[in-house]
Protein backbone atom coordinates (compact mmCIF):
# COMPACT_ATOMS: atom_id res chain seq x y z
CA UNK A 1 0.00 0.00 0.00
CA UNK A 2 2.81 2.45 0.79
CA UNK A 3 4.49 2.30 -2.74
CA UNK A 4 0.76 3.03 -4.40
CA UNK A 5 0.60 6.25 -2.35
CA UNK A 6 4.09 6.87 -3.12
CA UNK A 7 3.50 6.60 -7.03
CA UNK A 8 0.43 8.33 -6.98
CA UNK A 9 2.08 11.44 -5.00
CA UNK A 10 4.93 11.09 -7.81
CA UNK A 11 2.25 10.65 -10.68
CA UNK A 12 0.18 13.62 -9.54
CA UNK A 13 3.66 15.98 -9.06
CA UNK A 14 4.42 14.35 -12.43
CA UNK A 15 0.23 15.90 -14.27
CA UNK A 16 0.96 19.12 -11.92
CA UNK A 17 4.28 19.95 -13.87
CA UNK A 18 2.39 19.38 -17.32
CA UNK A 19 0.39 21.97 -16.22
CA UNK A 20 3.20 24.72 -15.71
CA UNK A 21 5.20 23.40 -19.51
CA UNK A 22 1.58 24.16 -21.03
CA UNK A 23 0.18 27.15 -19.59
CA UNK A 24 2.53 29.24 -16.83
CA UNK A 25 5.97 28.83 -18.56
CA UNK A 26 4.67 30.14 -21.98
CA UNK A 27 3.18 32.91 -20.29
CA UNK A 28 6.08 33.83 -18.01
CA UNK A 29 8.60 34.15 -20.64
CA UNK A 30 5.91 36.31 -22.92
CA UNK A 31 5.41 38.73 -19.45
CA UNK A 32 9.26 38.99 -19.27
CA UNK A 33 9.07 39.99 -23.03
CA UNK A 34 11.16 36.63 -23.87
CA UNK A 35 8.77 35.96 -27.07
CA UNK A 36 11.64 34.98 -29.15
CA UNK A 37 12.48 32.12 -26.80
CA UNK A 38 9.23 31.17 -26.57
CA UNK A 39 8.78 30.57 -30.12
CA UNK A 40 12.59 28.81 -30.04
CA UNK A 41 11.56 26.85 -27.12
CA UNK A 42 8.13 25.61 -28.89
CA UNK A 43 10.23 24.71 -32.03
CA UNK A 44 12.78 22.30 -30.31
CA UNK A 45 9.68 21.11 -28.01
CA UNK A 46 5.96 21.66 -30.27
CA UNK A 47 4.21 19.49 -27.59
CA UNK A 48 3.90 22.16 -25.99
CA UNK A 49 1.49 23.36 -27.97
CA UNK A 50 -0.43 20.25 -27.88
CA UNK A 51 -0.11 20.21 -23.89
CA UNK A 52 -1.85 24.38 -24.78
CA UNK A 53 -4.18 23.43 -26.94
CA UNK A 54 -5.53 20.18 -24.81
CA UNK A 55 -5.23 22.21 -21.70
CA UNK A 56 -8.28 21.38 -20.06
CA UNK A 57 -8.21 17.72 -20.36
CA UNK A 58 -4.80 18.23 -18.95
CA UNK A 59 -5.99 20.27 -15.65
CA UNK A 60 -8.96 17.80 -15.50
CA UNK A 61 -6.47 14.64 -15.41
CA UNK A 62 -4.21 16.19 -13.25
CA UNK A 63 -6.85 17.54 -10.83
CA UNK A 64 -8.14 13.54 -10.57
CA UNK A 65 -4.66 12.64 -9.61
CA UNK A 66 -4.41 15.41 -7.05
CA UNK A 67 -7.46 14.20 -5.86
CA UNK A 68 -6.78 10.71 -5.82
CA UNK A 69 -3.15 11.21 -4.18
CA UNK A 70 -4.97 13.50 -1.40
CA UNK A 71 -7.46 10.81 -0.42
CA UNK A 72 -4.55 8.29 -0.21
CA UNK A 73 -2.78 10.93 2.13
CA UNK A 74 -5.58 11.12 4.11
CA UNK A 75 -6.57 7.34 4.30
CA UNK A 76 -2.98 6.80 5.32
CA UNK A 77 -3.35 8.98 8.04
CA UNK A 78 -6.66 8.16 9.51
CA UNK A 79 -6.95 4.17 9.16
CA UNK A 80 -5.39 2.11 11.30
CA UNK A 81 -4.50 -0.86 8.84
CA UNK A 82 -2.40 1.41 7.29
CA UNK A 83 -0.74 2.72 10.24
CA UNK A 84 3.33 2.06 10.43
CA UNK A 85 4.25 -0.68 12.19
CA UNK A 86 5.58 -0.11 16.02
CA UNK A 87 8.55 0.22 17.12
CA UNK A 88 12.07 0.17 15.79
CA UNK A 89 13.44 1.35 11.94
CA UNK A 90 10.96 0.21 10.26
CA UNK A 91 8.56 2.46 11.78
CA UNK A 92 11.21 5.36 11.10
CA UNK A 93 11.72 4.55 7.54
CA UNK A 94 7.33 4.46 7.25
CA UNK A 95 7.16 7.46 8.99
CA UNK A 96 9.93 9.23 6.78
CA UNK A 97 7.84 7.91 3.52
CA UNK A 98 5.03 9.37 5.25
CA UNK A 99 6.22 12.71 5.60
CA UNK A 100 8.12 12.88 2.12
CA UNK A 101 4.82 11.89 0.49
CA UNK A 102 2.77 14.70 2.18
CA UNK A 103 6.14 17.12 1.20
CA UNK A 104 5.26 15.89 -2.73
CA UNK A 105 1.50 16.18 -2.69
CA UNK A 106 2.08 19.63 -1.50
CA UNK A 107 3.98 20.48 -3.88
CA UNK A 108 1.98 19.43 -6.70
CA UNK A 109 -1.28 21.23 -5.36
CA UNK A 110 0.80 24.33 -5.37
CA UNK A 111 2.00 23.27 -9.04
CA UNK A 112 -1.13 22.85 -9.71
CA UNK A 113 -2.74 26.02 -8.51
CA UNK A 114 -0.30 28.31 -10.53
CA UNK A 115 -0.66 26.28 -13.71
CA UNK A 116 -4.80 26.74 -13.05
CA UNK A 117 -4.18 30.83 -12.52
CA UNK A 118 -2.01 30.87 -15.79
CA UNK A 119 -4.28 28.67 -17.84
CA UNK A 120 -7.59 29.83 -16.57
CA UNK A 121 -7.27 33.35 -14.07
CA UNK A 122 -5.19 35.58 -15.67
CA UNK A 123 -6.06 35.43 -18.78
CA UNK A 124 -9.55 36.98 -17.94
CA UNK A 125 -7.97 39.36 -15.99
CA UNK A 126 -5.76 40.41 -18.64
Amino acid sequence: MMESRAGLSWLSIFTSSSTLICCALPALLVALGAGAALSSLVSVFPQIVWLSEHRAALFVAAGVMLALAGWMQWRARRDAVLACPPGGALMEACATAKDYSLIVFRVSVAIYATGVFFAFIAPLVM
